[in-house]
């Protein structure tokens, strides 16, 4: 999860760019073709309620993007529901948590042990020797750490049950060394701006087949007492993403946010589960963008710039690449860019079954539009080039505004074929 000083109090963007180097996935993956462009000369100020007035059907979950933990804009919460596992519907070992992020660019269910009562006992997740495990989580700027552990999870109507998550802990164990150097600690939900990350991007797992053939750096432990030791892992052991383990609706998600033009106090959309297995979730002809079944990408090329490891990622606050086109904001603010006025851009999205899409996308002054909507949000015209590298285009949340944006999962079949691939 990356995180800017400066401009807010923080500006929380996504957890992919080091799995992409290292781990079986690495990253969300998507595309656009309609987008609302913002009139820079006449701001105006949306705020959106139409679809919290809507009765949710059970494969959907309420999203709200609001102040949250600390009033980070641009992140978008859904409601988890945790429980012991064998517990699912009982009132004493469930706990349900609010504010936790919906993040199409990482996999798997994280939450914090501070949100668990003591009735909701999750059990310790080992290997096969039987030693404990645990988990450093590498995101663009820090960590999370934590053991991994048991639960029965659900999330609108759907369940999964016996699901390996993370509980972040700071306090587990001894925190290796290695994972400390990744960067900042998000241990707590005032650094991670949220009470936890659901991640339901296109892979099962969060490491994926690289963790079961070698010990990865800063990924996974076998915990003996406080002392912790980086381990090879099998998938089925791997903290996983809930969806391919719901018992129907099962083979993705779509995410869908309404259209903002400048600024928005607060917004409501829908986490919808499955691809064409219901009425509310057929693809229709939204354009299937194919991403690399090895870690998630694909190509986006603007003015002349290939970004060859593209991601698209609901996690992330802002568009983020770089180019030597946009003024980069002053110190200390300068994670983003600062046109002196809105400047309406277009990229060509590439996906790896050879579909092209041609995407339309705004980028505004960042200081200007804290100035004039701080309290906002929902901010759609967001862009930097903070922590990525020359190679990654993030097509973070505002690409989703007024989107409905689809993540097949990886050997899901689905109307638009086999996963993994994105849709909109």
């Amino acid at each position: 999860m990356r995180r800017f000083p400066g401009l807010l109090l923080s500006l929380s963007v996504v957890l992919v760019s080091l799995c992409v180097a290292a781990c079986g996935g690495g990253g969300g993956g998507g595309g656009g073709g309609s987008s609302s462009t913002a009139n820079s000369s006449s701001p105006t100020q949306t705020t959106n309620t139409s679809p919290a007035a809507q009765v949710l059907a059970a494969n959907a979950a309420a999203v709200t993007i609001d102040a949250g933990v600390n009033g980070v804009p641009n992140m978008p919460f859904v409601s988890v529901t945790v429980c012991t596992p064998g517990s699912l519907g009982t009132t004493t070992q469930c706990q349900t948590i609010d504010h936790v992020l919906v993040d199409t660019g990482s996999w798997g269910l994280r939450v914090f042990a501070s949100q668990l009562p003591a009735s909701v006992a999750l059990p310790q997740e080992k290997n096969g020797a039987g030693s404990p495990l645990a988990e450093c989580m590498q995101f663009f700027d820090g960590y999370t750490w934590g053991a991994v552990r048991i639960a029965d999870v659900q999330i609108g109507g759907e369940k999964a049950a016996s699901l390996p998550v993370q509980v972040i802990d700071a306090g587990y164990a001894s925190l290796p060394t290695d994972c400390a150097n990744v960067g900042a600690s998000r241990n707590t939900a005032s650094a991670l701006g949220a009470n936890g990350i659901l991640g339901i991007g296109v892979f099962k797992h969060d490491c994926g087949y690289n963790c079961t053939q070698q010990a990865l750096p800063a990924t996974y432990y076998t915990c003996d007492g406080s002392n912790c030791t980086s381990t090879a892992l099998a998938e089925a052991l791997q903290v996983a993403n809930p969806v391919p383990y719901f018992t129907t609706d099962n083979n993705g998600s779509l995410l869908v946010l309404p259209a903002v033009a400048d600024a928005a106090k607060t917004l409501s959309g829908q986490l919808v589960f499955g691809i064409g297995t219901q009425t509310n979730n057929g693809l229709g002809n939204a354009q299937v963008i194919g991403v690399s079944a090895a870690n998630g990408t694909f190509t986006t090329v603007q003015n002349g710039t290939t970004y060859a490891k593209s991601i698209v990622d609901s996690g992330s606050t802002g568009l983020f690449f770089q180019t030597s086109d946009l003024p980069v904001c002053s110190s200390p603010d300068n994670a983003y860019y600062c046109p002196s006025s809105t400047q309406q851009l277009s990229a060509m999205i590439q996906g790896v079954n050879g579909v092209n899409s041609s995407v339309s996308f705004s980028v505004g002054n960042a200081v200007t539009l804290v100035q004039t909507y701080g309290s906002d949000s929902a901010m759609p015209l967001f862009a930097g080039p903070a922590f990525v590298t020359s190679t990654v285009f993030d097509w973070g949340l505002p690409f989703f505004y007024g989107r409905t944006v689809y993540a097949a999962i990886e050997q899901q079949p689905t109307p638009g074929g086999t996963g993994p691939y994105v849709a909109y």
